[in-house]
């Protein structure tokens, strides 16, 4: 018999299934008691429940020679897989099979196991799971695009509301530590290692043990074995990279094959269910992104300062397109100097990749002039595309472009509202079937013509329209740090990507935003005939 604890009763229909067994047991005195196989909570598609293995496990062993169940159901609910047990196995065994209110006994009545009644309970009982299975899944994927909260254990940090469970409150009990993983990462520059380090010399309990010791959730991860409930890199990263502490649910990340078949399989990541700011964040938008983009980099905190470098993850190899590794030496006149070179070049051969040597001074210069010349060229941008906007460059042309459009869709309309009277034509002889198939036929190709008209004109309307310099965010950003005569690691992230260092010590450095910046470019060079026009008028 299965034991049941206190931290789970077993469920009213599990219950009311054993009184009716023991009933039916003790009515019949050819039976006699050996076990009783409990598998509350398990679907009934899936044959690998626990007591059910242990239900073979004992028929194996010669322990027992009959099962009974309330009815064909209890067995299971998989139509192929029921049918293999009660005409396959069960006799193989040389088990007798009783399902109470089917009136299915294979031995005192062995025609009732072949009747076609009992496949087609089977069938019923499989396409009810199958049913149930179909609208759970559409009602969850409801709940999900709304942003509802639908799974059993919220993310650390995070509890369900009282006052509804599809909803997340921020848990204030940890909700500090989520902001000191956070900070220790973007502004402190401590890896995962490391923050995992200062969490356990602080007796912080993991995610897993805050929630069953300090929550007394009855949760379970079946990676940790010994309780000791200590912080591992793996879970710091997944607090990094999870979109709940900006207020963003994300859900769908992994489903089961089907009702029958249970094995998990990770969605693609385009096929995520995201919802933003469906509940209070409790870090800021700037410092996750922070976060995001040092995950990216190879950053490794100075054993000496302890302080992260402003060059850590930004400087790589132009050649092999490796991290740079920082050293220190000594001049002739015994001045130190730290500089950088190839970590290929240091780590594994002279032969694979050169030196690319650059000294830290050289390197600040140049990336310091490299930004203060980038933004005085967008201040002149931004003055040129200003002009342009002032005299109208785009307000003519998708106006023309809007008319076409609109000329295009009105002759769309025509043209199916006559292919839509063919058909009263043809039946009321004004045409031949021949004449319907070929007017038809014609229509629907100027129709698709007419699309591909419109579509292309929509992508030349794209093409023109643009938005005032002004109101661009990263245009603002590079404004923002004009005159700039020290590099800060916040400067290096806001703008740029990557510094690559070439043999000869020169550097080619690679901004973000440089889409937009060739987008402005563009702007200015189609539009120079209107910069023309204001001077001659002028």
């Amino acid at each position: 018999m299965k034991i049941i604890g206190k931290e789970k009763q077993e469920s009213n229909s599990v219950t009311s299934q054993k009184t009716l067994l023991n009933e039916f047991i003790e009515e019949h005195d050819d039976l006699i008691v050996y076990n009783t196989y409990i598998d509350d909570g398990f679907t009934g598609t899936d044959f690998n429940r626990p007591s059910f293995q242990r239900l073979l496990e004992d028929m194996r062993k010669g322990y027992i020679n009959c099962v009974i169940v309330k009815d064909l159901s209890r067995l299971g609910r998989n139509y192929i897989e029921v049918g293999n047990y009660i005409e396959q196995v069960f006799p193989l065994f040389n088990i007798r099979f009783i399902a109470i209110n089917d009136f299915v006994d294979s031995f005192k009545n062995p025609a009732s196991t072949n009747t076609i009644l009992v496949p087609f309970k089977n069938l019923i009982n499989d396409e009810y799971c199958r049913d149930t299975s179909i609208k759970i899944r559409t009602s969850l994927n409801g709940k999900k695009k709304k942003g509802e909260f639908i799974g059993a254990f919220p993310s650390y940090g995070y509890i369900k509301d009282p006052k509804d469970k599809h909803k997340l409150i921020i848990d204030e009990v940890v909700a500090d530590i989520v902001k000191k993983i956070f900070n220790w990462n973007v502004n402190e520059g401590l890896g995962k290692i490391a923050i995992c380090h200062r969490l356990n010399d602080l007796g912080v309990l993991n995610p897993t043990g805050h929630k069953k010791i300090e929550l007394g959730q009855n949760y379970n991860n079946y990676g940790i074995q010994d309780n000791t409930y200590t912080w591992t890199p793996s879970t710091i990263r997944n607090i990094l990279n999870n979109e709940v502490y900006i207020g963003n649910t994300v859900q769908g990340k992994r489903r089961t094959k089907s009702y029958k078949v249970h094995k998990v399989e990770v969605v693609p990541k385009e096929e995520w269910v995201r919802v933003e700011n469906t509940h209070e964040a409790i870090i800021d938008k700037e410092t996750f992104e922070k976060a995001q983009e040092l995950s990216k980099r190879d950053t490794k905190v100075s054993q000496k300062t302890k302080e992260l470098s402003v060059w850590a993850g930004f400087l790589k190899c132009a050649d092999c397109k490796r991290a740079m590794n920082k050293k220190s030496s000594t001049n002739k006149s015994g001045n130190k100097y730290e500089y950088y070179i190839c970590s290929t070049y240091r780590k594994k051969s002279n032969n694979l990749c050169t030196k690319h040597s650059i000294k830290i001074e050289k390197l600040e210069k140049a990336v310091l002039k490299a930004i203060n010349f980038h933004i005085d060229l967008l201040i002149d941008i931004e003055e040129i595309v200003k002009q342009i906007n002032d005299v109208g460059a785009t307000s003519s042309c998708p106006k023309q472009i809007n008319e076409m459009i609109t000329s295009k869709q009105n002759e769309i309309s025509k043209i199916s509202n006559f292919k839509r009277t063919l058909y009263e034509d043809w039946k009321n002889e004004d045409i031949t079937r021949e004449e319907y198939i070929e007017y038809k036929q014609k229509y629907e190709n100027d129709i698709e013509r007419l699309k591909q008209n419109i579509e292309r004109l929509k992508n030349e309307k794209q093409k023109y329209e643009t938005q005032s310099i002004s109101s661009n965010e990263w245009i603002e950003k590079f404004k923002e740090k004009e005159s700039i005569t020290e590099l800060s690691r916040d400067i290096m992230m806001e703008l740029i990507d990557c510094i690559y260092v070439k043999e000869n010590g020169d550097i080619k450095i690679k901004f973000k935003f440089e889409d937009e910046f060739k987008r402005c470019l563009e702007y200015i060079e189609n539009n120079n005939n209107v910069l023309d026009k204001k001077l001659v008028n002028l």
